[in-house]
């Protein structure tokens, strides 16, 4: 949830002016740190004791705030901030800037007032020329500052190959994109709003005191250098004239009187002044159609006025970008830490659908966050670093989830087997019968094991540990248990054998399931990604078309009123701006234009990758049915040979009962037996090695997976160790068997009887037997 926005109960002084030295006040910008909505910034410039502060604070709706003054000297140095939720705009912010006054005698610097001028103008969306008196000639070259702001300001860095010729061709057509909207606002007017005996409405008294003369000496270019200068840079102007509020004795003590005080005609303006800056003035934008939020705000005035400082010509594009560094990566971190936060509502362990679909939820919304807050980030640079930030912490987590998993089921498996183990040391076991009582036991564990839920995406796998330990257990007391024939012994093992492949089957399903996840997260992830990084770029590129229609709409109509009043000369110079324009947005164009391609061309990448993977996996269903018709042939040809075998024992049971040899029919019963578990194990063993071919074909078709290579490099070096544990046990067992065996023949050679000598012994034909 968003921290409440802490706006400001009074002004702060926000660039500090200091014996002609600027310094950005810290607290102040800490203060637009804070605020994270987009800002509509309204400042206000003029000749020292115009009554500038006065209307600020009207425009903030309060009596106090901004300082007023009541003698001749300037009460406000600097530029003073003052952040207010904007009154007609839900989740914007009002930030006014009140400026030190232009002309102070006191300080008598007019290049410092050319910097104050010019940072006005770079801070803010709507700038306020307040003045005294009439719009005369002198009125129009107070306002000097606006004919050098091509010295004061750039808008390309000077490294760039084309930037001294743009500034030289276009400059007032790349001015007029960035500049803010102008008012006017004439104060204590007492003249008639007429022309030539017409009344004018205030709009038209400016544009006739902005009118051009014409001829081409130097008194007429001179007089016109300003105007031309305010009509290039300002095409979105207007003008309040207001008169004097109240009686000259009650001016000192303005922001002390009623409303009812004040004259109603004055009332009124200012009314229509405030609507009028409420209504029309734009949120700040940089270039690039970006809005600025008061965070970026902080940081412009910051790199702005450190560049004045080092003595260099503020740079719009310098600014934007070093403001777009600051931002991307603070953005990034702000991403980063949501998406922390938001894995840190699991409780491990999870299972897998649980922790894939809180990871999906937590990526989006850190994406999204990220690209809120991001601008020219066109290499996806500082995306690129979220994401491989993102899947780090993601797979950090899993490894996490693992082993939470694992000591879960370890002490549950360790609970659960206690009892076991108490009758293991007391030799409960050690008696005939004692193997059936252990595997009833061992599977009342396993079941009770597996009926217990939230285990974790590790359950198999431990399971299949304990067991194999369990095994050497079960062997001795399966050895020890002498009750049990050899051969039924030998039953056992190849049960329990089998038994424990099926074990590590689900155990390796598990982790390919586990696996599966993980890849379709990623690869969501990525479309979602690239979807959001495509609507960023086309939103970017539609702002600059915007802006460079809005340039260009103005420079018409300014281009229609020179021609109107004869001034084609400068109508054509306006027609070249006018055409830089153009094709600064057919450049825009062709760049949405290789945006739909580069579009194109990654849905054929993604679409080639779809049919890739479809090939592969057609592939790999083919691969696993030929290993199945392989392995279908070859467990025919072994059951063949098993059932010719049984047959061959089969017959010779039968002549040996005819012949009454009870002990050899047993002894064959027993290798019948033998011969069916052998066919059962090797059906087994068959649908084993199928299995272990669909899981090694989909371990080779996962490979890809970059984030997950360590997670699984640590379980392939545990599996190799249980391998040479196994091995090493089935050594052991396999010794054993040869050695029992062994002993069974060397019985069977004592107790059988031999038929040769019984058959010498029998009488013949028609003989008796003595």
């Amino acid at each position: 949830m968003a921290s409440p926005v802490a706006f400001m109960e009074s002004p702060m002084c926000l660039i500090e002016n200091t014996d002609g030295n600027l310094s950005v006040n810290q607290e102040a910008v800490d203060v637009l740190m804070g605020l994270n909505q987009p800002v509509v910034v309204v400042a206000v410039v003029g000749l020292y004791r115009t009554g500038k502060s006065y209307l600020m604070n009207k425009l903030a709706g309060k009596k106090h705030g901004f300082a007023l003054g009541a003698t001749v000297q300037s009460k406000t140095k600097g530029i003073w901030m003052w952040a207010l939720p904007h009154p007609t705009r839900a989740g914007h912010a009002l930030v006014l800037l009140d400026t030190e006054g232009l002309g102070d005698v006191e300080k008598g610097d007019q290049k410092n007032d050319a910097w104050v001028f010019s940072l006005a103008i770079l801070l803010s969306s709507m700038l306020v020329y307040n003045s005294r008196g009439t719009i005369d000639n002198q009125a129009v070259e107070n306002l000097q500052y606006v004919t050098e702001l091509t010295e004061r300001i750039k808008v390309k860095s000077p490294g760039g190959a084309s930037s001294a010729e743009d500034d030289e061709d276009g400059g007032d057509a790349q001015f007029v994109q960035f500049f803010p909207k102008f008012v006017w606002a004439v104060r204590d007017f007492t003249l008639e709003l007429k022309i030539d005996g017409r009344a004018v409405t205030d709009n038209e008294y400016l544009e006739h005191s902005l009118s051009l003369r014409k001829g081409r000496d130097k008194k007429t270019a001179d007089y016109n250098l300003p105007r031309e200068c305010i009509r290039s840079y300002f095409p979105t102007r207007r003008c309040f004239v207001f008169i004097t509020p109240t009686t000259p004795e009650n001016m000192s003590r303005l922001d002390s009187l009623d409303e009812c005080d004040l004259s109603q005609s004055f009332r009124t303006v200012t009314s229509s002044f405030c609507s009028y800056i409420f209504t029309e003035s734009n949120v700040k934008t940089v270039k690039g159609g970006v809005q600025v939020t008061g965070r970026m705000l902080g940081h412009l005035a910051k790199t702005y006025v450190d560049t004045i400082a080092r003595g260099d010509v503020p740079c719009l594009e310098n600014a934007v970008l070093a403001m777009a560094q600051i931002e991307n990566e603070a953005a990034r971190r702000d991403a980063l830490k949501e998406y922390q936060q938001g894995m840190q509502d699991l409780c491990f362990p999870v299972n897998v659908q649980e922790m894939s679909r809180q990871h999906r939820l937590c990526d989006s919304l850190a994406t999204k966050t990220f690209m809120s807050r991001s601008f020219k980030d066109d290499s996806g640079e500082h995306l690129k670093a979220l994401a491989e930030a993102i899947a780090e912490h993601y797979a950090e987590l899993l490894c996490q989830n693992e082993q939470a998993s694992k000591d879960l089921c370890r002490n549950l498996l360790a609970q659960l087997s206690a009892p076991m183990g108490k009758k293991m040391q007391e030799g409960f076991y050690a008696k005939p019968g004692g193997y059936e009582l252990y595997c009833a036991d061992n599977d009342a564990v396993v079941a009770q094991f597996r009926s217990t839920p939230n285990k974790g995406v590790v359950a198999e796998e431990v399971l299949e540990e304990f067991l194999k330990e369990k095994s050497v257990e079960s062997n001795s007391v399966l050895q020890a248990d002498n009750k049990l024939s050899e051969q039924e012994k030998r039953i056992h093992e190849q049960t329990q054998k089998a038994a424990l492949l099926e074990q590590q089957r689900q155990a390796e399903e598990e982790q390919r399931v586990e696996m599966e996840r993980t890849m379709e997260d990623e690869r969501r992830s990525q479309e979602e990604r690239i979807r959001m990084m495509t609507e960023k770029m086309e939103e970017q590129l539609k702002n600059q078309l915007a802006e460079a229609d809005r340039a260009m709409e103005s420079k018409l109509l300014e281009q229609k009123n020179l021609l109107d009043k004869g001034f084609r000369e400068k109508a054509e110079l306006m027609n070249q701006e006018i055409q830089i324009l153009k094709e600064t947005k057919n450049e825009s164009k062709q760049r949405v234009a290789i945006l739909e391609q580069e579009k194109r061309r990654e849905t054929e990448r993604l679409e080639l990758a779809q049919k890739m993977l479809r090939d592969q996996e057609e592939s790999h269903q083919e691969t696993i049915l030929q290993l199945q018709v392989k392995k279908q042939k070859e467990a025919a040809e072994a059951m063949r040979e098993l059932e010719q075998a049984m047959e061959s024992k089969l017959q010779e049971h039968e002549r040996l009962m005819a012949k009454g040899f009870q002990r050899k029919e047993e002894a064959l019963k027993e290798e019948i037996q033998e011969l069916k578990n052998n066919m059962e194990i090797t059906k087994e063993k068959d649908k084993a090695a199928q299995r272990e071919a669909v899981v090694s074909m989909t371990r080779v078709l996962a490979n890809g997976v970059q984030t997950y290579m360590e997670y699984m490099s640590l379980h392939e070096n545990r599996i190799m160790k249980e391998e040479q544990r196994k091995e090493a046990q089935y050594r052991l067992q396999l010794e054993r068997s040869r050695q029992g065996r062994g002993l069974k023949q060397v019985v069977q050679g004592k107790g059988e009887p031999n038929l040769h000598q019984h058959q010498r012994g029998k009488p013949k034909p028609g003989q008796t037997s003595s």
